[in-house]
């Protein structure tokens, strides 16, 4: 047998997940990551259930369920402290087979770089496509060591995609929802709190412990595009968000200013023509951005990975034959996704009194006919299953 190549774009969970499949599969494969370094941004990530079946496949799927910071009760609250509804993860495991694990990035970029050869990725090594390749005529790319030419290119390279840009140079580019996040990673706090999402008017909050004690927070807000606060974001949530229940006030005043994130949120204009051309698959925020507010980014993203090398294995490694099937399989799913999430992301964003009261007083009519009714926004999600069948899966 030939050997085939493969060389990713990005070295982000989408790509390091593509990597590993690939590899797992038999691919020799390169990891072009353009930062200095794979230790991301201090944040979080959720992985529900639809991903860690994904990771099973190649057997990481156990090692991300470990990270797993909330086993207990969670739910949807006010900002002055009152639930609106109450979930547990055991409650989510039930329903769709298995936990949501919320992990530090960093963590699960460590577990999916652990398992590819030494010197399989490269860092500080910005990527450009020169050639996306077809039948009988191999991909191309340049980095700062030299062209490599490959049987695959996977663009996993992000929301501002160069190698979007390049496959389909007319198509429009993400839009600005308006809204603004933030994000933080805080040392374990003196007094425990269940998990939570606080949605107020206009803003919204989130806190999740993590598997070793330290505490993940996001936060939303109504902001222009590309601004940022004079007296730094620390100061600009304090302002926001200083007066909400607890935990929150305890979250700012331990959080570190050099350490919150702020990131204009995107979304998808209009989805593409297709995931794929020559011998080219996009993945993730590449192919499909979209906004935090089911927390599946990176899960769509991780099974983007899974099923290309899926197909890539059911058609022996020929792109010509494996990529419409992709395109066919992904875009119709990864675009009905992008647009529930923005859904979820109109109902946070509402900020009149009146269609705030409207919005908090279904949701807790919801919960009162059934508290396992909140999770419905993910049917049809979570629930999804790989197109093999893992061979170390583990739903508890």
């Amino acid at each position: 047998m030939r050997e085939l190549r493969a060389v990713i774009i990005g070295g982000g969970i989408g790509g390091l997940t593509a990597a590993a499949a690939l590899h797992h599969r038999g691919w020799t494969v390169t990891v072009l990551e353009r930062a200095a370094s794979l230790e991301p941004v201090g944040a979080g990530i959720a992985l529900a259930a639809n991903a860690l079946r994904a990771l099973d496949t190649f057997g990481a799927g156990d090692a991300v369920r470990a990270l797993s910071g909330w086993r207990a009760e969670g739910g949807l609250r006010l900002p002055s402290g009152r639930w609106l509804s109450r979930t547990s993860g055991e409650a989510a495991a039930e329903r769709f087979g298995g936990p949501v694990v919320v992990a530090h990035r960093a963590e699960v970029v460590a577990l999916l770089a652990a398992r590819l050869p030494e010197g399989a990725v490269r860092t500080g090594a910005p990527a450009t496509l020169v050639d996306p390749g077809g039948p009988g005529r191999p991909a191309r790319v340049a980095a700062p060591e030299g062209g490599l030419e490959a049987d695959l290119v996977v663009g996993a390279d992000g929301i501002r995609s160069a190698v979007r840009g390049t496959l389909f140079p007319h198509h429009p580019a993400p839009r600005f929802t308006g809204l603004t996040a933030w994000r933080m990673v805080v040392p374990p706090p003196a007094r425990p709190f269940p998990a939570h999402e606080t949605w107020g008017r206009g803003l919204l909050w989130g806190t999740v412990p993590l598997h070793d004690g330290r505490v993940y927070a996001y936060a939303q807000a109504k902001e222009p595009a590309g601004s940022r606060a004079p007296d730094g974001e620390l100061a600009a949530l304090r302002r926001l968000f200083g007066g909400w229940h607890h935990p929150v006030p305890d979250i700012l005043a331990a959080a570190d200013p050099a350490a919150v994130l702020r990131n204009d949120i995107h979304t998808s204009a209009a989805p593409l023509p297709a995931y794929h051309r020559g011998r080219v698959a996009l993945l993730g925020d590449a192919a499909h951005p979209m906004t935090p507010h089911l927390g599946q980014g990176g899960c769509q993203a991780v099974e983007d990975a899974v099923v290309l090398a899926h197909l890539l294995g059911e058609a022996d490694g020929d792109p010509a034959r494996a990529l419409p099937a992709y395109t066919g399989q992904r875009l119709p799913r990864t675009t009905d996704v992008v647009r529930r999430s923005a859904r979820v992301g109109r109902l946070t964003a509402l900020s009149s009194a009146p269609a705030c009261a409207l919005r908090d007083a279904a949701v807790a009519v919801v919960n009162r006919v059934g508290p396992r009714l909140a999770l419905r926004s993910l049917d049809g999600v979570a629930d999804w299953q790989p197109p093999v069948h893992p061979y170390a899966a583990q739903t508890e």
